[in-house]
């Protein structure tokens, strides 16, 4: 399914729903825990992604053998 089909379903009064949601599983306090381990895990793969590059780089400069 097309994601901007299933964005056009998706209206303001949907979302306050589901933030309201959100909130009475994890409680107030949960919240920002949990986005502060997010931003960790995307700084993380961000790191791993580009170290992965710099390495195909230096392999193809021929500065290691792969």
């Amino acid at each position: 399914m097309n994601l901007f089909v299933v964005a056009g379903f998706i209206g303001p009064q949907e979302i306050i729903i589901i933030l309201i949601i959100v909130l009475l599983l994890f409680g107030g306090r949960k919240i920002p825990e949990l986005m502060k381990g997010l931003g960790k895990g995307m700084k993380e793969f961000k790191k791993a992604t580009k170290e992965g590059d710099d390495e195909e780089e230096r392999a193809e400069t021929g500065k290691i053998e792969k």
